[in-house]
């Protein structure tokens, strides 16, 4: 029998755009439209000015753009840098089954690696339904999630990226088992760059394990070889990461026939995944009683296990950093009371020292409930009450957080949401440009006229 690297391969070369329903196609310019929204509203984050002067300083090759600067480096650095871009914020899309992921922190490499190869949108549409179609099924593999026992989900986006890039390189099916080899053995992620005080690996993180995928990918072009088992072969990952119970028949569910990308969920609020639901209860409160933060006296937030302890352990009620700040369930929860809801500039340096948020930190209470957290992963349900200074007592749950495939954004509220992020970085005839060219993908002929719109 095959190895499910091989199995795996075959499934991304073989895919053409007609085999593909309208409606995953349609999916696939609403992720790239939302996902290069959230890239334009990082560039001028103090952590990305960082990163492009880390990048421009490597120099290599000019092949490929990168999102927000007029200049061009090789394929790996343009990729790394274009993921980071969308996931800086942590705004851009989630999956959350038995693992959760992010497959738009794969986009920015299948446009760095179309734009090298000449592709056209089609073929680039095909790249990142592959992105989705891999990590969504990654995500129901393991029983726990490998996140649930100290790994962070790049762990998965490893065994993904290299089919992405390799897509676009048009490797033959012996180089695409050597590039998930080469990629597969070499980049899993430790959970703790998003357990306590958070730094800006949090974000990177998974652009490492995407940007990893093309480096495998370019490596296998030159005939460069990788193990041919890696998921289940003797010390692959099966058999190292032995505390969860494998489900390799997930992998291959379905391939071809069932596109999971509809699935997959968009985010409200540039916050961790599972502090939406709470926002979105926090805010039904206050706007159907009237209240304002001084109007509280007690916030008290019921949600699962997991939201109880890794977003509000101690660190997290004094966040002074946006990558803490941002996964923490009492901070976003303060910001959304605070100011009627939570946007970028909820983490800018001025709002983390906001008295009426930090006054707030110190009513808020997150206990774990055990019945929330039995439903968990199928149904991710918070309830927030929340008490006045007079006493009242008011409650809101909810069970499906806005963007999610039972509470879905409209194509004009995934519109909206781009602009929101554009807006501080390219004009609205700009902003007509890209949303137009998106919607229009599947006509291009040069993805690199694409990339000159996101200068």
């Amino acid at each position: 029998m095959s190895s499910l690297s091989r199995q795996m391969a075959q499934f991304a070369i073989d895919l053409k755009y007609q085999d593909i329903p309208d409606e995953s196609i349609w999916e696939a310019k609403r992720f790239l439209l939302d996902s290069v929204g959230c890239a334009l509203a990082a560039v001028n984050n103090e952590d990305m000015e960082a990163m492009y002067r880390f990048t421009e300083k490597l120099g290599g090759t000019p092949e490929a753009s990168v999102i927000g600067r007029d200049f061009k480096t090789n394929v790996s650095n343009a990729a790394l840098m274009n993921c980071l871009l969308t996931r800086a914020l942590d705004y851009n899309d989630i999956y959350w089954e038995q693992d959760p992921s992010h497959p738009s922190d794969m986009i920015g490499a299948a446009l760095a690696a179309a734009e090298v190869n000449g592709k056209n949108g089609r073929e680039t549409l095909v790249a990142i339904i592959i992105a989705y179609e891999m990590e969504l099924r990654w995500c129901h593999a393991a029983n726990p999630g490998v996140r649930e026992v100290g790994w962070h989900h790049a762990t998965l986006t490893q065994f993904v990226s290299p089919l992405v890039a390799g897509k676009m390189y048009d490797l033959d099916l012996d180089q695409m088992v050597a590039a998930v080899g080469i990629s597969g053995s070499s980049h899993f992620t430790l959970g703790g760059v998003v357990a306590g005080h958070l730094t800006n690996m949090k974000n990177t993180a998974d652009p490492l394990a995407a940007q990893a995928g093309v480096i495998a990918a370019l490596m296998a072009r030159e005939g460069y070889e990788g193990p041919v088992e890696v998921i289940e072969g003797k010390e692959g990952l099966f058999e190292v990461l032995n505390n969860v119970e494998w489900h390799p028949e997930w992998l291959l569910k379905g391939l071809g026939e069932e596109f999971m990308i509809t699935q997959c969920s968009y985010k409200a609020f540039p916050t961790e995944a599972l502090t939406h639901q709470p926002i979105s209860a926090a805010l039904q409160v206050c706007q159907k009683h009237n209240l304002a933060a001084e109007d509280i006296s007690q916030i008290l937030v019921e949600t699962t296990a997991r939201g109880a302890d890794i977003l509000s352990d101690p660190s997290k009620y004094q966040p002074t950093t946006k990558e803490t700040a941002d996964h923490s369930l009492p901070y976003v929860i303060a910001a959304a009371v605070a100011d009627g809801n939570v946007l970028p500039d909820s983490f800018n340096d001025e709002k983390l020292k906001d008295p009426r948020i930090w006054d707030l930190l110190g009513k808020i209470k997150v206990v774990a409930d055990p019945e929330i957290d039995a439903m968990f992963p199928g149904v991710k349900r918070a309830r927030v009450s929340i008490t006045t200074n007079a006493g009242e007592t008011h409650t809101a749950q909810v069970d499906h957080a806005k963007g999610s495939p039972n509470n879905p954004m409209s194509d004009e509220e995934i519109v909206s949401k781009f602009r929101a992020n554009a807006e501080g970085v390219l004009d609205k005839a700009r902003q007509d440009e890209v949303i137009d060219a998106t919607w229009r993908f599947d006509e291009l002929e040069d993805i690199e006229e694409y990339m000159k719109l996101l200068v």
